[in-house]
């Protein structure tokens, strides 16, 4: 019994360790995938390390300065997570508010899905984007034989734009509205496209939209997230200064949790707000495992509009559920809606991203 006990307590305080060892490892900016993963599953990580502590206060707890020195170092972890985030949580007030009046000529609705390119279950993840009846389509991880499962759509989504890849990076777009001046782009990696079109609304008002889907960092290549922090960097500074004071939409898998530093240097630098913010976490990835799951897919908005509906649909087949979400514009919208302010660090460290990536 007491071989058991002690194997208990070394479990016990080995996973207490790591997880305290892998939260003081996310306080680094570093971009290696090792210390970048631990910034996704701070959900986790709180509920583990509070197990931890937990069994060691009720089993193995004595009073003594190692016990009260791990008990500390497991409650800052826990704490740290939890600050991290809190501003997901439905406990703080919402920056997006809820449009009181829904009017359908100043709305759009959209679905994102990486529909994963591997993925052949082409008829549950048309009858399931068909049930959410968006107004616009933004499908990722799209290649040739994926391309023609999407355009079944054509007739009731005549604006497309499509680029299929093979590499897990094809983007394309269908729209029942408008799209004005679409353009297919690479920012920071040549085989990493992304889109930038406007989007006519039923009112006749240009809402600027942008599909990303930069790559991650990994452990057998591109094990480095520079080039994804740069991508996402630019088009903050892109935002900012180009499209500052027009309706503007960014929608796409982000290979990154809502709750990273660069995340939330993007929302600083583009000035866009994240209407999932005091309204709930939103997990969209893995969608086979259900205790690993993370938000990866995104949607930020300017603060011309307020928010109709935030959902993340059924199962499609793919590794990812996509998510619809239905925004609102609305004049005097940013009068109620302050957005984000870069500071000097924030446009110093931009800088600094995107010199390592490009230089």
């Amino acid at each position: 019994m007491s071989y058991v006990w002690t194997v208990l307590q070394v479990a016990t305080v080995t996973l207490g360790l790591s997880m305290a060892g892998g939260t003081a490892l996310s306080l680094s900016h570093h971009p290696h995938w090792f210390v970048r993963g631990w910034d996704f599953p701070r959900p986790l990580i709180a509920g583990l390390a509070a197990l931890s502590g937990g069994i060691y206060a009720l089993a193995f707890y004595e009073g003594g300065t190692w016990d009260t020195g791990f008990l500390v170092l497991v409650g800052g972890a826990i704490a740290w997570q939890l600050r991290r985030i809190a501003p997901y949580l439905p406990l703080l007030q919402a920056p997006v508010e809820w449009a009181r009046q829904p009017r359908p000529e100043s709305s759009i609705r959209i679905v994102t899905s990486n529909v994963m390119q591997d993925n052949d279950q082409f008829q549950t993840w048309l009858d399931v984007v068909r049930a959410a009846d968006p107004d616009l389509i933004l499908a990722l991880e799209v290649d040739e034989v994926w391309e023609a499962a999407l355009l079944d759509l054509r007739d009731e989504y005549p604006h497309v734009v499509s680029e299929p890849q093979d590499n897990f990076y094809g983007i394309m777009i269908l729209s029942r509205l408008p799209l004005i001046e679409p353009e297919v782009r690479t920012v920071v990696e040549d085989d990493i496209p992304s889109v930038r079109t406007g989007v006519e609304l039923r009112n006749g008002t240009t809402v600027h939209f942008f599909g990303v889907h930069p790559r991650p960092p990994e452990p057998i290549r591109d094990n480095h997230a520079e080039e994804r922090d740069a991508e996402v960097v630019l088009l903050g500074q892109e935002i900012k200064v180009t499209d500052g004071d027009r309706p503007t939409i960014v929608a796409g898998d982000f290979n990154d949790v809502a709750w990273s530093h660069t995340t939330d240097l993007f929302v600083q630098l583009s000035g866009l707000l994240d209407p999932r913010q005091g309204r709930g976490i939103y997990n969209t990835f893995h969608a086979n495992w259900p205790l690993f799951r993370f938000p990866l897919d995104h949607i930020f908005h300017s603060n011309h509009f307020k928010l109709v509906d935030l959902s993340v649909l059924d199962h499609v087949g793919s590794d990812h559920f996509p998510v619809c979400t239905e925004l609102q514009y609305e004049w005097g919208a940013s009068e109620d809606q302050p957005e984000p302010e870069p500071t000097t660090a924030h446009v110093e460290e931009a800088r600094d991203k995107v010199q390592r990536a490009t230089g």
